[in-house]
């Protein structure tokens, strides 16, 4: 534990998804570590939220935006140059990813290669810890989705 603290203590961390489940949970050990957390996220919670339950948002600096927009991702990225970014952002729900699948796809592909991309605004070494969410769309339903995209 104490190489733990020793690794995040007084760095700057940005989690991606810090609003949701796994991302709420790591943005609270890191702080209890030491690290100066900037969250990125969308504004939607669950209800209830282990976000607001354990009173974080108040306690590390709240990013509200869409990853996809690569333009105030790379500006974040830029103003806080993290030592450590962790990538947690992306829309896992698996019945929302039937419904809307070109939103699901473009969240989780363009989303994480905005973080890639908005890393060269920055000069510095930096640890980058992607997580990945992989959902298998029914063939039907992929060619659906190629097909509203291109027609």
């Amino acid at each position: 534990m104490s190489y733990l603290k020793n690794c995040f203590k007084n760095k700057k961390v940005i989690v991606t998804g810090h609003t949701g489940f796994k991302g709420a949970w790591l943005s609270f050990w890191l702080m209890q570590l030491g690290a100066k957390v900037t969250g990125v996220s969308i504004a939607k919670t669950t209800k209830p939220s282990i976000f607001e339950v354990l009173g974080i948002q108040k306690r590390l600096k709240n990013k509200f935006i869409d990853i996809r927009n690569l333009k105030r991702l790379k500006f974040i990225v830029s103003k806080e140059k993290p030592d450590f970014i962790f990538h947690l952002a992306a829309q896992a729900l698996v019945k929302k990813s039937y419904k809307d699948p070109i939103e699901t796809i473009t969240t989780n592909s363009i989303g994480t290669m905005n973080i890639l991309e908005s890393l060269k605004a920055i000069k510095k070494k930096l640890q980058l810890f992607l997580s990945l969410v992989i959902k298998v769309i029914k063939i039907l339903k992929l060619r659906e989705v190629i097909e509203k995209m291109i027609f």
